[in-house]
């Protein structure tokens, strides 16, 4: 029989401190909440965009606007996908001149956020665009580095990074290490 071994290295309540971290950082760095727009990149990136928007809410007393963007067309890969799915893309407005974070689950090539930059820019011309990712994993292949970060989790190669989160039919939000085929 064969199967995949798993390990949990985020249960939900480091999750959900660790995207309160990043709205933070977000806040810090940005200095407040003015002109800046998450954009979530599916799945499940606009369920993380989310939460740190209620997080930023439950501090500054002010709903963010969130959306997500679809990437299925900009990947450098789509060849390798016969039948692409294109997902919603859901501009909460004109992002000319905002700060734009773009928050995705794992960031790992660095190929998924170049993707994103390039279909991000076909929406208007943001005054700057910031990285949130939940996990980094390191082995990037561009040079891309994101601006905050949940947790660096070292990683093989062959191994995958999943995040689970209710919003998607989890039971419970984990982050969880995949690695190998088992016998």
């Amino acid at each position: 029989m064969r199967g995949r071994r798993r390990r949990q290295i985020m249960d939900h309540v480091e999750i959900d401190r660790a995207i309160k971290r990043i709205a933070f950082e977000i806040l810090e760095k940005n200095k407040g909440h003015e002109d800046v727009i998450l954009v979530g990149i599916p799945t499940p990136g606009p369920a993380l965009a989310e939460r740190i928007c209620r997080h930023i809410e439950n501090v500054e007393g002010v709903r963010v606007p969130t959306g997500s963007l679809d990437i299925t067309f900009y990947r450098d890969d789509i060849d390798d996908h016969p039948k692409p799915m294109p997902k919603a893309t859901d501009m909460p407005g004109d992002i000319s001149g905002k700060t734009i974070v773009l928050v995705d689950d794992v960031l790992f090539t660095g190929r998924t956020i170049r993707a994103a930059m390039d279909a991000l820019m076909d929406h208007g011309r943001p005054a700057r665009v910031q990285l949130a990712a939940l996990v980094d994993r390191g082995h990037r292949e561009l040079p891309i580095r994101a601006d905050f970060v949940g947790r660096n989790i070292p990683t093989r190669l062959h191994e995958k990074v999943k995040v689970l989160l209710t919003e998607h039919g989890a039971k419970v939000d984990e982050v969880a290490i995949e690695e190998g085929d088992l016998e």
